[in-house]
């Protein structure tokens, strides 16, 4: 057996044993020797493997999986510019704490110094953004090389699991050549034993981490919670007992709640409501990345800021974080009866005006297609949203039920990839998934569709609010009047994109959803992959937004 061989069964067996149950592959010629041990893994039953043309689609892929599951998700893929794609979901895992074990091939230290094809310099490739770096020294004929090669993987697989905080890990992996099995390819012929431990338990035992943080004391009355994402029904559990109403990022809690505040962000941009209603402290579960009125209240220097993070990593707007993690030193003061009931009265107010505001608008908008979606979708549905629009309209449209799973891409919050984490999450639910993105963000991964012959595809139907172009910017101050000149040149980017001829392509089922019963019929749970369009006019943004907005400062001033 040929040093390469050898070490790459080695890794694939290691990782199995730590738990690593899906491996996504990018075809290449360096890491052939891993490619191959992990066709073998594959067909003798022990992992999974997801093969992918496109290196950036397929560290998305495996970021959707480990985000879905919470496990460990292994990515492979060949040196150069390969390694380098890989680059925007590490990003993304590190930011939303998401466990990827990143597996680069490269060349060895003589071919890289002899300016050998498809040489970039790989040591710490993605910087900071990874929880730990290793270069595995290259394979050779010698004792100790095999518990060298388990304890690495062992290593990598604790930090990516995370005693604090999960997130990404690399190993680049150096192979020299001949990078396929060449004959005498048996174990028994190798320099020492190549076998793990005893009834396939890991090389090094770590404690299996994941516990939640501690939560803070309140020492105040008045009190808000903000919850992101996988904070929410800690936020739900900890404000039922203290009496705060929670906002989650995604609108609706998601997870229910008797002190839910569905129409949050639409409340923090009253300010009349907030004058009398201002929070004296907040406890802020995660990161909120999506609104500004949030930040906007985390910036207020009246507010006093708590925090659950498991990280050095915290959001600070204003540098006013009082405490990080746990705090028991002060006392409880006792919940003010009608602090709660005021925030419910005036959020019955406003979810009932943007219920009809929203009703009110012709067909299609964001907020209604968001409304019609969360309202058909399924029991125990997955749900990918992608950024920009999508995220907001299914938080100001009234949010999730709480019998629906949500997964965003809000670790760096960008459009890359999220077809690809769509797949990737859906792959490992146990249930309906569905997917709503905007038409860039679709474009932006539209090589995720290609699964190639032989690759099973999920039960996911993805919702496309095609607006053609940056519908996002029409929101925000370049959309104002006065830019009207370039807004169309360098923010709205119009590209006129066929999405059924593109889906035709790549043979994946289209339909074009003219009105909202075609959204709820195409809704129906259906097997397979599936993109629904709908087409929306993105100049009707601003006013539409305008509009709910009047309407719930009218119902909630005068509730």
């Amino acid at each position: 057996m040929n040093p390469s061989t050898a070490q790459a069964r080695v890794i694939v067996d290691e990782l199995v044993r730590n738990t690593v149950s899906h491996v996504v592959l990018s075809p290449g010629s360096r890491n052939a020797p891993l490619s191959l041990a992990l066709y073998d893994a594959a067909a003798a039953g022990k992992l999974t493997l997801h093969v992918r043309i496109d290196e950036r689609g397929a560290a998305f892929l495996a970021l959707g999986m480990a985000a879905r599951t919470g496990r460990p998700v292994a990515v492979v893929c060949t040196s150069g510019t390969a390694a380098a794609n890989f680059h925007p979901a590490v990003l993304e895992a590190d930011r939303a704490g998401v466990p990827l074990i990143v597996l680069t091939a490269d060349r060895p230290p003589e071919l890289r110094a002899a300016g050998a094809n498809q040489v970039v310099d790989q040591q710490r490739l993605y910087g900071d953004a990874v929880r730990y770096f290793d270069e595995l020294a290259v394979a050779e004929r010698r004792a100790g090389q095999n518990a060298y090669w388990r304890s690495q993987i062992c290593r990598a697989w604790n930090a990516a699991y995370g005693e604090w905080r999960c997130g990404p890990v690399h190993l680049n992996v150096p192979f020299r050549e001949p990078l396929v099995p060449d004959g005498g390819d048996e174990a028994d012929d190798w320099y020492e034993s190549l076998e793990g431990r005893p009834r396939g338990a890991r090389w090094t035992e770590l404690r299996d981490f994941g516990a939640l943080p501690s939560f803070v004391v309140p020492s105040t009355r008045h009190g808000l919670v903000i919850a992101c994402d996988a904070g929410v029904r800690a936020a739900s559990e900890w404000a039922e007992q203290h009496g705060w109403p929670v906002i989650s990022e995604t609108g609706g809690l998601g997870l229910g709640g008797s002190t839910a505040v569905s129409s949050g962000a639409w409340l923090l941009g009253v300010e009349e409501f907030l004058e009398h209603h201002r929070p004296e402290q907040v406890l802020c579960i995660g990161r909120p990345t999506v609104f500004r009125q949030l930040q906007g209240l985390l910036s207020d220097p009246a507010v006093e800021v708590l925090l659950v993070r498991p990280d050095s990593d915290w959001p600070a707007p204003a540098h006013n974080v009082r405490q990080v993690g746990q705090w028991f030193d002060e006392p409880t003061k006792p919940a003010d009866p009608d602090w709660l009931g005021r925030w419910q009265r005036a959020d019955a107010a406003a979810a009932a005006a943007v219920r009809e505001a929203v009703a009110a608008e012709p067909w299609p908008s964001g907020l209604r297609v968001a409304t019609e979606l969360v309202d058909t979708l399924p029991r125990d549905s997955l749900l990918v949203v992608g950024s920009s629009n999508p995220t907001r309209d299914v938080a100001l449209a009234g949010g999730l039920r709480p019998d629906v799973l949500v997964h965003r891409n809000r670790g760096v919050a960008g459009i890359d990839g999220t077809v690809s984490t769509a797949i990737g999450a859906a792959t490992v639910h146990h249930g309906p998934s569905y997917a709503l993105l905007g038409d860039l963000t679709f474009l932006h991964d539209a090589n995720g569709l290609l699964t190639g012959t032989g690759q099973s595809r999920p039960d996911l139907t993805i919702v496309v609010l095609n607006d053609d172009g940056g519908g996002i910017f029409s929101l925000l101050e370049q959309g104002a009047p006065e830019h009207s000149q370039s807004f169309e040149r360098v923010f709205g980017t119009p590209h006129g994109a066929d999405l059924g001829a593109l889906c035709a392509g790549y043979r994946v089922p289209y339909t074009l959803a003219e009105t909202a019963a075609d959204l709820r019929a195409a809704l129906r749970p259906e097997p397979g992959l599936r993109v629904v369009e709908v087409r929306v006019d993105r100049t009707r943004h601003r006013d539409l937004h305008a509009r709910v907005r009047q309407a719930v400062t009218a119902a909630v001033l005068g509730a």
